[in-house]
Protein backbone atom coordinates (compact mmCIF):
# COMPACT_ATOMS: atom_id res chain seq x y z
CA UNK A 1 0.00 0.00 0.00
CA UNK A 2 1.02 3.49 -0.82
CA UNK A 3 3.29 5.18 2.15
CA UNK A 4 2.25 8.59 3.83
CA UNK A 5 5.59 9.75 4.21
CA UNK A 6 5.83 12.60 1.50
CA UNK A 7 2.48 13.75 1.44
CA UNK A 8 1.94 14.40 5.44
CA UNK A 9 3.51 17.15 7.47
CA UNK A 10 6.25 16.43 9.90
CA UNK A 11 4.37 15.76 13.43
CA UNK A 12 5.49 15.78 17.00
CA UNK A 13 4.69 12.83 18.73
CA UNK A 14 4.15 11.84 22.66
CA UNK A 15 3.48 8.40 23.74
CA UNK A 16 2.59 6.67 26.87
CA UNK A 17 3.40 3.22 28.06
CA UNK A 18 3.08 1.44 30.78
CA UNK A 19 5.23 -1.87 31.55
CA UNK A 20 2.73 -4.21 32.91
CA UNK A 21 4.19 -7.58 33.52
CA UNK A 22 5.70 -8.48 30.69
CA UNK A 23 7.30 -6.78 27.46
CA UNK A 24 4.82 -6.62 24.42
CA UNK A 25 3.09 -3.26 25.45
CA UNK A 26 6.89 -1.25 24.81
CA UNK A 27 7.48 -3.99 21.97
CA UNK A 28 3.97 -2.63 20.06
CA UNK A 29 5.21 1.03 20.95
CA UNK A 30 8.53 0.89 19.97
CA UNK A 31 7.64 -0.56 17.13
CA UNK A 32 4.95 2.36 16.15
CA UNK A 33 8.01 5.20 17.71
CA UNK A 34 10.50 3.94 15.18
CA UNK A 35 7.87 3.59 12.44
CA UNK A 36 6.67 7.23 12.82
CA UNK A 37 10.48 8.54 12.47
CA UNK A 38 10.79 6.80 9.35
CA UNK A 39 8.03 8.79 8.06
CA UNK A 40 9.60 12.02 8.83
CA UNK A 41 7.98 12.38 12.28
CA UNK A 42 9.57 13.09 16.04
CA UNK A 43 8.56 11.12 19.19
CA UNK A 44 8.75 11.57 22.63
CA UNK A 45 8.32 8.20 24.32
CA UNK A 46 7.15 8.05 27.88
CA UNK A 47 7.35 5.14 29.78
CA UNK A 48 7.83 3.59 33.33
CA UNK A 49 10.39 1.27 32.51
CA UNK A 50 12.26 1.42 30.02
CA UNK A 51 15.02 -1.00 30.39
CA UNK A 52 14.02 -3.59 27.89
CA UNK A 53 15.00 -1.32 25.31
CA UNK A 54 18.23 -2.24 26.02
CA UNK A 55 18.06 -5.21 24.16
CA UNK A 56 15.01 -4.75 22.36
CA UNK A 57 16.48 -1.77 20.48
CA UNK A 58 19.87 -1.63 21.72
CA UNK A 59 20.68 0.98 19.07
CA UNK A 60 18.16 2.94 20.09
CA UNK A 61 16.16 5.18 17.29
CA UNK A 62 17.32 8.80 15.52
CA UNK A 63 14.01 10.92 16.40
CA UNK A 64 12.73 8.93 19.32
CA UNK A 65 13.59 10.46 22.84
CA UNK A 66 12.80 8.12 25.83
CA UNK A 67 11.63 9.57 28.87
CA UNK A 68 10.70 8.11 31.69
CA UNK A 69 7.05 8.63 33.02
CA UNK A 70 6.32 11.58 34.58
CA UNK A 71 6.10 12.61 38.39
CA UNK A 72 4.34 15.20 39.58
CA UNK A 73 8.31 17.06 40.20
CA UNK A 74 8.84 16.47 36.57
CA UNK A 75 5.55 17.86 35.25
CA UNK A 76 5.67 20.82 37.82
CA UNK A 77 9.44 21.53 36.33
CA UNK A 78 8.06 21.36 32.45
CA UNK A 79 5.30 23.58 33.59
CA UNK A 80 7.33 26.34 34.00
CA UNK A 81 10.00 25.36 31.44
CA UNK A 82 9.08 27.82 28.36
CA UNK A 83 10.60 25.57 25.72
CA UNK A 84 8.49 23.02 26.90
CA UNK A 85 5.79 22.07 24.23
CA UNK A 86 3.49 19.53 24.24
CA UNK A 87 3.07 16.91 20.92
CA UNK A 88 0.73 17.60 17.93
CA UNK A 89 -0.53 14.36 19.07
CA UNK A 90 -0.56 12.36 22.44
CA UNK A 91 -0.85 8.25 22.07
CA UNK A 92 -2.06 7.14 25.50
CA UNK A 93 -0.83 3.26 24.83
CA UNK A 94 -3.16 0.32 25.45
CA UNK A 95 -5.89 2.36 28.01
CA UNK A 96 -3.00 3.63 30.41
CA UNK A 97 -3.78 6.86 32.04
CA UNK A 98 -1.90 10.38 31.55
CA UNK A 99 -0.86 12.02 34.40
CA UNK A 100 -3.20 14.79 35.05
CA UNK A 101 -0.89 17.57 35.26
CA UNK A 102 0.02 16.89 31.67
CA UNK A 103 -3.80 16.53 30.87
CA UNK A 104 -3.65 20.39 32.48
CA UNK A 105 -0.74 21.10 29.82
CA UNK A 106 -2.89 19.63 27.01
CA UNK A 107 -5.30 22.28 27.39
CA UNK A 108 -2.81 25.34 26.83
CA UNK A 109 -2.82 26.45 23.47
CA UNK A 110 -3.21 24.45 20.62
CA UNK A 111 -5.07 21.10 21.29
CA UNK A 112 -3.49 18.09 20.51
CA UNK A 113 -5.30 15.39 19.34
CA UNK A 114 -5.60 12.54 21.82
CA UNK A 115 -5.60 8.57 20.64
CA UNK A 116 -6.04 6.05 22.81
CA UNK A 117 -4.10 3.05 21.11
CA UNK A 118 -5.81 -0.01 22.13
CA UNK A 119 -4.84 -3.97 22.24
CA UNK A 120 -4.89 -5.68 19.02
CA UNK A 121 -8.29 -8.10 18.73
CA UNK A 122 -10.10 -9.52 15.57
CA UNK A 123 -13.86 -9.38 18.05
CA UNK A 124 -16.97 -7.78 16.38
CA UNK A 125 -16.67 -5.29 18.35
CA UNK A 126 -13.35 -3.78 17.31
CA UNK A 127 -14.89 -2.67 13.97
CA UNK A 128 -17.68 -1.08 15.36
CA UNK A 129 -15.58 0.68 18.48
CA UNK A 130 -12.92 2.06 15.92
CA UNK A 131 -12.54 5.89 15.38
CA UNK A 132 -14.93 6.41 17.81
CA UNK A 133 -14.86 10.01 19.88
CA UNK A 134 -14.42 9.83 24.21
CA UNK A 135 -15.50 13.10 25.15
CA UNK A 136 -13.73 14.00 28.21
CA UNK A 137 -16.65 14.79 30.68
CA UNK A 138 -14.21 15.27 34.20
CA UNK A 139 -10.80 16.62 35.59
CA UNK A 140 -8.46 18.96 34.14
CA UNK A 141 -8.94 18.12 30.16
CA UNK A 142 -12.84 18.41 30.73
CA UNK A 143 -13.93 19.61 27.52
CA UNK A 144 -11.20 17.84 25.24
CA UNK A 145 -11.76 14.72 23.06
CA UNK A 146 -10.26 11.64 22.93
CA UNK A 147 -10.34 8.95 19.96
CA UNK A 148 -10.53 5.69 20.24
CA UNK A 149 -7.91 3.87 17.69
CA UNK A 150 -8.16 -0.32 17.61
CA UNK A 151 -5.71 -1.81 15.49
CA UNK A 152 -7.32 -5.14 13.52
CA UNK A 153 -7.40 -7.35 10.72
CA UNK A 154 -10.15 -6.23 8.31
CA UNK A 155 -9.89 -2.52 6.46
CA UNK A 156 -12.75 -1.09 9.00
CA UNK A 157 -10.12 -1.40 11.68
CA UNK A 158 -6.62 0.61 12.31
CA UNK A 159 -4.69 -2.04 10.60
CA UNK A 160 -1.49 -3.88 11.66
CA UNK A 161 1.96 -2.35 12.37
CA UNK A 162 4.00 -3.06 8.88
CA UNK A 163 7.18 -0.70 8.00
CA UNK A 164 7.45 -0.15 4.66
CA UNK A 165 10.63 -1.47 4.59
CA UNK A 166 9.91 -4.91 5.87
CA UNK A 167 9.16 -6.75 2.35
CA UNK A 168 12.72 -5.33 1.20
CA UNK A 169 14.33 -6.75 4.31
CA UNK A 170 12.51 -10.10 4.29
CA UNK A 171 13.93 -10.65 0.39
CA UNK A 172 17.53 -9.72 1.34
CA UNK A 173 17.07 -11.96 4.34
CA UNK A 174 20.26 -14.45 4.53
CA UNK A 175 18.80 -17.16 6.78
CA UNK A 176 22.55 -19.62 7.10
CA UNK A 177 24.40 -16.21 7.82
CA UNK A 178 22.15 -14.80 10.72
CA UNK A 179 22.19 -18.70 12.05
CA UNK A 180 25.72 -19.30 12.11
CA UNK A 181 25.72 -15.68 13.74
CA UNK A 182 24.17 -16.65 16.54
CA UNK A 183 26.85 -18.92 18.02
CA UNK A 184 24.53 -21.51 19.29
CA UNK A 185 26.11 -23.95 21.56
CA UNK A 186 25.70 -26.66 18.84
CA UNK A 187 25.63 -26.09 14.82
CA UNK A 188 22.35 -26.65 13.10
CA UNK A 189 22.42 -29.89 11.06
CA UNK A 190 20.66 -29.73 7.27
CA UNK A 191 18.54 -31.92 8.22
CA UNK A 192 16.97 -30.02 11.41
CA UNK A 193 13.64 -28.65 11.40
CA UNK A 194 14.06 -24.99 13.20
CA UNK A 195 11.06 -24.58 15.67
CA UNK A 196 11.40 -21.16 17.80
CA UNK A 197 9.44 -20.76 20.87
CA UNK A 198 8.48 -17.78 22.92
CA UNK A 199 5.49 -18.82 24.80
CA UNK A 200 4.54 -18.06 28.84
CA UNK A 201 3.80 -21.21 30.86
CA UNK A 202 1.16 -23.74 28.47
CA UNK A 203 0.29 -26.81 30.45
CA UNK A 204 0.70 -28.67 26.95
CA UNK A 205 4.56 -28.09 26.76
CA UNK A 206 6.00 -31.31 28.20
CA UNK A 207 3.95 -33.26 25.61
CA UNK A 208 5.33 -31.10 22.72
CA UNK A 209 8.58 -31.74 24.09
CA UNK A 210 8.66 -35.33 24.90
CA UNK A 211 6.46 -35.69 21.07
CA UNK A 212 9.22 -33.74 19.47
CA UNK A 213 12.17 -35.98 21.29
CA UNK A 214 10.83 -38.62 19.77
CA UNK A 215 9.57 -37.66 16.23
CA UNK A 216 10.47 -39.41 13.12
CA UNK A 217 13.16 -36.43 12.60
CA UNK A 218 15.57 -34.17 14.52
CA UNK A 219 14.38 -30.50 15.49
CA UNK A 220 16.45 -27.87 17.01
CA UNK A 221 14.37 -25.82 19.40
CA UNK A 222 15.85 -21.99 19.38
CA UNK A 223 14.25 -21.06 23.04
CA UNK A 224 13.82 -17.26 23.84
CA UNK A 225 15.14 -16.25 27.18
CA UNK A 226 12.48 -15.16 30.16
CA UNK A 227 9.39 -16.84 30.71
CA UNK A 228 9.86 -19.29 27.59
CA UNK A 229 13.24 -20.80 29.13
CA UNK A 230 11.86 -21.27 32.72
CA UNK A 231 8.82 -22.80 31.25
CA UNK A 232 11.35 -25.04 29.49
CA UNK A 233 13.85 -25.91 32.05
CA UNK A 234 10.47 -26.82 34.40
CA UNK A 235 9.51 -29.30 32.11
CA UNK A 236 12.08 -30.97 30.88
CA UNK A 237 12.96 -31.51 34.95
CA UNK A 238 9.23 -32.74 34.72
CA UNK A 239 10.08 -35.38 31.71
CA UNK A 240 13.53 -36.29 33.73
CA UNK A 241 14.92 -35.10 29.94
CA UNK A 242 18.18 -33.33 29.63
CA UNK A 243 17.78 -29.65 29.52
CA UNK A 244 19.68 -29.50 26.43
CA UNK A 245 17.29 -32.05 24.91
CA UNK A 246 17.08 -35.89 24.22
CA UNK A 247 16.70 -38.29 21.54
CA UNK A 248 15.38 -36.19 18.28
CA UNK A 249 15.13 -33.03 20.03
CA UNK A 250 18.06 -30.10 20.70
CA UNK A 251 17.14 -27.17 22.59
CA UNK A 252 19.19 -24.44 22.01
CA UNK A 253 18.47 -20.82 24.14
CA UNK A 254 18.97 -17.97 22.55
CA UNK A 255 20.21 -14.57 24.00
CA UNK A 256 17.94 -12.03 24.38
CA UNK A 257 16.88 -10.36 20.80
CA UNK A 258 16.52 -7.62 19.35
CA UNK A 259 13.58 -6.56 17.65
CA UNK A 260 15.16 -6.90 14.33
CA UNK A 261 16.62 -9.83 15.31
CA UNK A 262 13.38 -11.12 16.80
CA UNK A 263 12.01 -11.13 12.95
CA UNK A 264 15.18 -13.11 11.67
CA UNK A 265 14.38 -15.76 13.83
CA UNK A 266 11.06 -15.64 12.68
CA UNK A 267 11.82 -15.59 9.03
CA UNK A 268 14.71 -18.48 9.68
CA UNK A 269 11.96 -20.70 11.24
CA UNK A 270 10.07 -23.86 10.08
CA UNK A 271 7.65 -22.65 12.66
CA UNK A 272 7.45 -20.46 15.70
CA UNK A 273 5.58 -20.17 18.87
CA UNK A 274 4.85 -16.65 19.91
CA UNK A 275 2.52 -14.84 22.21
CA UNK A 276 0.83 -11.52 23.11
CA UNK A 277 0.52 -9.08 20.47
CA UNK A 278 3.39 -8.09 18.94
CA UNK A 279 5.26 -11.04 18.15
CA UNK A 280 1.99 -12.54 16.85
CA UNK A 281 1.79 -9.69 14.17
CA UNK A 282 5.39 -10.37 13.14
CA UNK A 283 4.84 -13.92 13.34
CA UNK A 284 2.16 -12.76 10.45
CA UNK A 285 4.55 -10.91 8.37
CA UNK A 286 6.62 -14.07 8.20
CA UNK A 287 4.34 -15.93 6.55
CA UNK A 288 5.55 -19.35 8.25
CA UNK A 289 3.17 -21.44 10.58
CA UNK A 290 2.72 -20.60 13.64
CA UNK A 291 0.86 -20.82 16.83
CA UNK A 292 0.27 -18.07 19.14
CA UNK A 293 0.03 -18.70 22.98
CA UNK A 294 -2.53 -15.69 23.99
CA UNK A 295 -2.59 -13.87 26.85
CA UNK A 296 -4.32 -16.01 30.03
CA UNK A 297 -6.83 -13.94 31.50
CA UNK A 298 -8.79 -15.08 34.61
CA UNK A 299 -12.10 -14.33 33.52
CA UNK A 300 -11.08 -16.53 30.44
CA UNK A 301 -11.81 -13.66 27.93
CA UNK A 302 -8.74 -14.70 26.21
CA UNK A 303 -10.75 -17.78 24.86
CA UNK A 304 -13.28 -15.87 22.74
CA UNK A 305 -10.60 -13.56 21.50
CA UNK A 306 -8.42 -16.69 20.49
CA UNK A 307 -11.67 -18.25 18.30
CA UNK A 308 -12.29 -14.23 16.88
CA UNK A 309 -9.07 -14.57 15.75
CA UNK A 310 -8.69 -18.10 14.05
CA UNK A 311 -12.52 -17.37 12.48
CA UNK A 312 -11.28 -13.41 10.99
CA UNK A 313 -8.35 -15.46 9.22
CA UNK A 314 -9.74 -18.65 8.59
CA UNK A 315 -7.44 -20.99 10.13
CA UNK A 316 -7.61 -24.89 8.96
CA UNK A 317 -9.60 -27.18 11.68
CA UNK A 318 -6.50 -29.02 12.62
CA UNK A 319 -4.32 -25.97 13.50
CA UNK A 320 -7.05 -24.66 15.65
CA UNK A 321 -7.17 -27.91 17.11
CA UNK A 322 -3.78 -27.51 18.32
CA UNK A 323 -4.00 -23.69 18.97
CA UNK A 324 -7.20 -25.16 21.59
CA UNK A 325 -4.49 -27.66 23.39
CA UNK A 326 -1.81 -24.98 23.31
CA UNK A 327 -3.89 -22.71 24.98
CA UNK A 328 -6.17 -24.60 27.50
CA UNK A 329 -9.75 -24.26 25.26
CA UNK A 330 -9.25 -27.95 25.42
CA UNK A 331 -7.46 -30.94 27.22
CA UNK A 332 -6.28 -34.24 25.76
CA UNK A 333 -3.32 -34.79 24.48
CA UNK A 334 -1.50 -32.06 21.59
CA UNK A 335 -2.03 -33.08 18.33
CA UNK A 336 1.19 -34.12 16.51
CA UNK A 337 3.61 -31.23 15.07
CA UNK A 338 4.46 -33.41 12.27
CA UNK A 339 6.88 -32.04 9.36
CA UNK A 340 3.37 -33.24 7.29
CA UNK A 341 1.49 -30.95 9.42
CA UNK A 342 3.95 -27.85 9.40
CA UNK A 343 3.69 -28.29 5.34
CA UNK A 344 0.18 -27.77 4.99
CA UNK A 345 -0.20 -25.06 7.32
CA UNK A 346 2.05 -23.47 4.94
CA UNK A 347 0.04 -22.12 2.13
CA UNK A 348 -2.18 -20.86 4.82
CA UNK A 349 0.20 -18.86 6.47
CA UNK A 350 1.42 -17.60 2.86
CA UNK A 351 -2.13 -17.00 1.92
CA UNK A 352 -2.73 -14.56 5.30
CA UNK A 353 0.52 -12.73 4.87
CA UNK A 354 -0.07 -11.36 1.35
CA UNK A 355 -4.09 -10.84 2.54
CA UNK A 356 -2.95 -8.64 5.14
CA UNK A 357 -0.39 -6.55 3.58
CA UNK A 358 -2.95 -5.46 1.02
CA UNK A 359 -4.60 -3.21 3.83
CA UNK A 360 -3.09 -0.11 4.87
CA UNK A 361 -1.29 -0.77 7.60
CA UNK A 362 -1.39 0.85 11.16
CA UNK A 363 0.92 3.32 10.92
CA UNK A 364 -0.49 4.78 7.98
CA UNK A 365 -4.08 4.57 8.81
CA UNK A 366 -3.03 6.73 12.36
CA UNK A 367 -1.45 9.68 10.75
CA UNK A 368 -4.59 9.58 8.27
CA UNK A 369 -6.94 9.78 10.87
CA UNK A 370 -4.69 12.24 12.75
CA UNK A 371 -4.90 14.86 9.69
CA UNK A 372 -8.93 14.88 10.03
CA UNK A 373 -8.94 15.55 13.38
CA UNK A 374 -6.28 18.37 13.51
Amino acid sequence: MKSDTHSSPSLRWDIFCRVIDNHGDLGVCWRLCADLTQRGHTVRLWVDDASALTWMAPQGCTGVAVHAWPDTAALQALAQDATFQIGDVVVEAFGCELPEAFQALMTQGTSPVWINLEYLSAESYVARSHGLASPVMSGPARGMTKWFFFPGFTPDTGGLLREADLPARQAAFQRQAWLSALRLDKPIAANEQLISLFCYEPAALPDLLKQLSQADAPTRLLLAQGRPSAAVAAATQALHMPSSGTGQLRISQLPYLSQTDFDHLLWAGDFNFVRGEDSLVRALWAGKPFAWHIYPQDDLAHHDKLQAFETALDMPADLRKFHAVWNGLETGPLPALSRTAIDDWRGWSHQTQQRLSAQTDLTSQLVSFVAQKR
